[in-house]
């Protein structure tokens, strides 16, 4: 079995106290599940899903991180606190983070850096707007994300990257990139982690694909020969259905 990760982004959603309870149900449905699984939940309940998570498998992530480790920075948040709240993963260039708030290249990859400075994983988000594809650009604006995200990045450093995959015309629309769409994109990435990185992380970056990721589809798409996880948005919110997404994985 290829390796496959399943991550829920759950976005500005989920108290405490209602990630308290999602736990509760989730746990016991994927406690056999030999899929690698991580949760995003906000800033305000990672450390009581660190707690929740603690002697499970399952992995916690931050949805964003501000680059510098200290200072006088209100309302940001280190890659360092992170880590003490139990991240193993942080997004970085996540497309709402990207066209919402205006996180250009350069910003990204300040934020990457600093995730792995901080011994954690980044997952780099890349992706093309509606009009970016439709005008023949989508292999454009994906290499230019990923050489900002990854140009002179020491090898032991590219492997802990993972690459998720997510058209930005599809994430919260109920637009699905077809499987086909999926796989060309996911292909091309790896070719171009080949070309740039070599033939190793060509083969063993983890590919993921975002965008209106559900349990109904999900199958289809993990079983592309090019993408070996998820990373959900809105579906991942359910317990019961984004179980049903674990479960696809093993398919």
């Amino acid at each position: 079995m290829k390796r496959c990760l399943v991550a829920g982004n759950w976005k500005m959603h989920s108290t405490p106290a209602e990630t308290e309870k999602f736990l509760t149900r989730f746990l016991p449905l994927v406690r056999a599940s030999q899929a690698e699984i991580a949760l995003f939940p906000p800033f305000t309940s990672l450390d009581r899903a660190g707690r929740l998570l603690q002697g499970t498998s399952i992995a916690l992530g931050a949805q964003d991180v501000y680059p510098e480790p200290k200072g006088a920075f209100t309302g940001a948040v280190s890659s360092g606190m992170l880590a003490a709240c139990g991240c193993r993963y942080v997004l970085v260039g996540h497309s709402e983070r990207r066209h919402v708030f205006g996180d250009g290249d350069a910003i990204v990859r300040r934020k990457l850096d600093a995730v792995l400075a901080a011994g954690l994983d980044p997952v780099l988000c890349v992706g093309e707007t509606l009009d970016e594809r439709r005008a023949g650009g989508t292999y454009d604006v994906l290499e230019t994300q990923l050489t900002a995200g990854l140009r002179k990045l020491e090898l032991a450093l590219a492997a802990r990257v993972v690459i998720a995959y997510e058209p930005v015309w599809a994430i919260g629309t109920g637009e699905t990139a077809t499987p086909e769409q999926a796989q060309e994109a996911s292909a091309w990435i790896r070719g171009w982690l080949g070309r740039t990185l070599g033939a190793r992380p060509a083969t063993a970056t983890c590919v993921l694909y975002g965008g209106s990721v559900k349990p109904d589809n999900a199958r289809a798409l993990l079983a592309l020969p090019d993408v070996d996880g998820a990373l959900v948005g809105g579906a991942s919110l359910d317990p019961d259905g984004f179980a049903a997404i674990v479960a696809s994985a093993e398919a």
